[in-house]
């Protein structure tokens, strides 16, 4: 995830845990950007009689967060974070110090209070080449890291839904203009998902036209102030998602499903009045 835009120096590259690479650390300072990953490597840090571990065991817990959780189920919670931080001189393993520099970094630990009972808790240990100055600085970094999860949601309905990797095309002029397309599209229904969540009750005007009432019956009778944003949303999901009363919120994979066969209905439709009148 690239999080950011030009001038180099305002980029920042968000990863998980595959992409505790040092080499890439470096890369990324080498160029002028900066990085924010979360760690799975305990390297040594000071004077190399050490771990990173072995200094963040030292450090006190210096405020609290909450953090938006989603659990299995799709239901969203609140969860209570203790932030730790500090400012690491870290090193290489012996037999790399001769082609990397040792790098000062910040290390923050952002572990949930109570261990909860549907979902695993919390643990994030992240290394950044960011300075944390402040509780503030760090809740920051911290949020920056949690909007993680939305891109690799884009990237899964470009991917899987798209299919983007399918593509046969064989220049890459071709395959920019294509993705181009496709990342339009795969944000359009990541927007969609999000809006159903954040803004349920809005008018369906926002983001839908009229034709999905002819498609989708309404079930018995619906008051017109009761058809709101979220309401037709869950139409679209219908078309390949059961809406029972206990499932969760439609996500990007029933939306993408929803979608296709209503983009597939309504170009139908438009050839049909084309040629029939």
């Amino acid at each position: 995830m690239l999080f950011g835009a030009s001038p180099p120096e305002r980029c920042i590259h968000i990863g998980d845990r595959e992409n505790d690479i040092y080499e890439f650390f470096c890369t990324a300072r080498a160029l002028g950007t900066h990085f924010l990953v979360r760690t799975c490597v305990d390297r040594p840090a000071g004077d190399g009689q050490h771990t990173i571990a072995d200094e963040m065991q030292e450090v006190r817990v210096k405020g609290l967060q909450q953090v938006e959780v989603r659990g299995p189920k799709g239901h969203v919670s609140l969860a209570t974070v203790e932030l730790k931080y500090r400012r690491i001189h870290v090193l290489l393993p012996i037999g790399k110090r001769k082609r990397y520099p040792a790098l000062t970094l910040t290390v923050i630990h952002a572990q949930e209070r109570d261990k909860p009972r549907d979902r695993a808790q919390i643990d994030w240990k992240l290394i950044t080449d960011l300075p944390v100055q402040s509780r503030a600085d760090a809740i920051q970094i911290l949020d920056w890291y949690a909007l993680r999860w939305k891109v690799e949601l884009f990237h899964k309905i470009l991917k899987s839904g798209c299919r983007a990797e399918e593509s046969k095309l064989r220049t890459a002029e071709w395959l920019v203009n294509l993705l181009s397309i496709y990342c339009i599209v795969s944000w359009r229904i990541f927007w969609l998902a999000m809006l159903n969540r954040v803004v349920p009750d809005v008018s369906p005007h926002l983001a839908l036209t009229g034709l999905l009432d002819e498609l989708v019956r309404d079930k018995g009778q619906v008051l017109l102030r009761s058809k709101t944003l979220s309401y037709y949303l869950t139409k679209i999901a219908c078309m390949g998602y059961l809406a029972r009363g206990h499932d969760p919120p439609p996500g990007n994979t029933v939306m993408w499903r929803g979608l296709s066969r209503l983009m597939d209905i309504e170009l139908g439709a438009r050839i049909g009045a084309q040629i029939y009148g």
